[in-house]
């Protein structure tokens, strides 16, 4: 695998130019880190949390260790903030928000609840998914009052498996509005960020407590970071490494692409594995349905599905509900001609959609290939070598679906829009991995365990690095939900 050729221009783009954004090189205790180890020893710094990983969950978890007064320090490999958060659509679920109220959409904690651990194949810690739902609306009122992010106030995500729309959009539809107001609330508020600063080691004391960090900078320099009060691992998850892919399940070899950004390697998993903790659900991978067969790369042009947008294969069938769990569809994917699967939309679906967003993408999707708009369903059809009549009789039968507002043949969630606009499109899409479900183990309070069943002392935990949460199969919307709930969580847990 190639991994770092995944990466589409334009994601790679926002991840570069993010790069020298918030979260600069800040004075800590000791500043002397920054500097080469001229004299060979080894620099030590000293806070009272050190946290690993300047992802979602670690820049949240490292606001309210600070927020709280104590010091504090982020550790991140890579040369940018945000991980995998960066390169995600941003949308995150809660039920019972002042968006819902809104719009009239009525749900509820429980209902919200009950839809993760279905979503899940009911194989979640049912305690893990309680405190998500309990904790979802605060967490996105406190992206909106405390860190400033902009929501669309007039509109919710409805993604796959979930009973009512509601994932709140942020403005631009892109993880670059969490992460960049996440990145200036932590330079805001002076919070030391070591960039291209890779953890190797979590350090305990002769009682096994976790004290601290061993870390190697981008010159080689090794750097003690100490922890009076723990540690917070936020590291992401392994979609990454093939190696751990392959290991924990062989399905998902060579054979996939990864939408996941090149520092999503298991490195947390692996160092907390070191000190004794549990694993849980690590065979558990997810695919994501609609992404680059060039690149593996996430589209967000394909979000049409969301709006409308009907999914076929080559014979110019349906084959799936469109709104259906992720890993439904990927395998339905899977089963089809080449692998592939092609959405179709139309002028009414395109302005529903936020496809202004992504006109970058779109364009470059146009130029690989896998994307055409067309002044009719069958010049469409004859670009990607679909049966044209059938394709028609296809489309024909779901517009009487839509007018009679019931999808006969799969039960489609959501409205039901019948293609007719000119012009229409058509996209060739197939899964690429996009999250793994397991992960560290841990408690309620966001402690890691170890595999005698007890907490790690000084050892915390949030975010994909975790298992436990989403059981086999994580619903749309739920991973920001999930990373700033719990990595609040962890900075409450690591001060008490």
């Amino acid at each position: 695998m190639k991994s770092f050729k995944r990466i589409s221009i334009i994601l790679l783009a926002i991840v570069l130019s993010l790069s020298a954004v918030g979260c600069g090189q800040k004075n800590g205790e000791n500043t002397d880190a920054d500097t080469p180890n001229k004299d060979g020893q080894v620099k030590e710094e000293v806070y009272d949390v050190v946290v690993i990983g300047g992802g979602g969950a670690g820049l949240s978890a490292a606001i309210e260790v600070k927020g709280a007064g104590a010091s504090v320090v982020v550790l991140e490999k890579m040369s940018f903030i945000g991980g995998n958060t960066l390169i995600s659509g941003g949308e995150l679920n809660a039920p019972e928000t002042w968006i819902q109220e809104k719009l009239g959409i009525e749900d509820s904690i429980e209902q919200y609840k009950e839809d993760t651990l279905k979503g899940g194949d009911n194989q979640a810690d049912e305690k893990l998914v309680t405190v998500l739902a309990n904790n979802a609306r605060s967490a996105i009122e406190w992206l909106r009052d405390e860190v400033n992010v902009s929501f669309r106030e007039d509109y919710l995500m409805q993604f796959g498996g979930h009973s009512v729309p509601r994932a709140a959009y942020p403005e631009g539809g892109s993880g670059d509005e969490l992460i960049s107001k996440l990145g200036a609330k932590v330079e805001e508020m002076d919070i030391p960020v070591r960039k291209q600063t890779k953890a190797e080691e979590i350090l305990t004391d002769e009682s096994g407590k976790v004290n601290g960090v061993r870390a190697v900078d981008k010159d080689g320099n090794e750097i003690i970071f100490k922890a009076n009060k723990g540690v917070i691992v936020a590291t992401g998850g392994f979609g990454s490494s093939l190696e751990m892919r392959k290991k924990y399940n062989p399905e998902y070899d060579e054979r996939y692409m990864s939408t996941d950004q090149p520092g999503s390697t298991g490195d947390g998993i692996v160092m907390a594995e070191g000190l004794g903790a549990a694993l849980i659900g690590m065979e558990n991978i997810q695919t994501y349905p609609t992404c680059s067969p060039v690149t593996g790369v996430l589209s967000y042009v394909a979000d049409t599905r969301f709006d409308g947008a009907v999914l076929v294969n080559k014979e110019g069938n349906r084959f799936v509900e469109e709104l259906d769990r992720r890993d439904v569809i990927s395998k339905a994917i899977l089963s089809q001609t080449d692998g592939m699967g092609y959405l179709i939309w139309d002028t009414t679906v395109k302005n529903k959609s936020h496809m202004d967003n992504y006109m970058k993408e779109f364009d470059q999707l146009v130029k690989q290939g896998t994307l055409i708009k067309a002044d009719t369903i069958e010049e469409a059809a004859k670009f990607f070598d679909i049966n044209v009549d059938q394709l028609k009789e296809t489309i024909a039968k779901y517009n009487e679906y839509a007018a009679n507002g019931k999808d006969e043949d799969f039960n489609r969630r959501g409205e039901i829009i019948g293609l007719t606009e000119a012009p229409y499109y058509i996209q060739k899409v197939t899964p690429s991995v996009h999250h793994t479900m397991g992960g560290l183990k841990i408690d309620t309070e966001a402690r890691v365990i170890n595999n005698e069943g007890n907490p790690i002392p000084g050892l915390f935990a949030a975010g994909e690095v975790t298992g436990g949460i989403h059981g086999t199969n994580r619903l749309g919307g739920n991973a920001i939900t999930d990373i700033v709930v719990f990595g609040r969580i962890a900075a409450e847990s690591v001060l008490k």
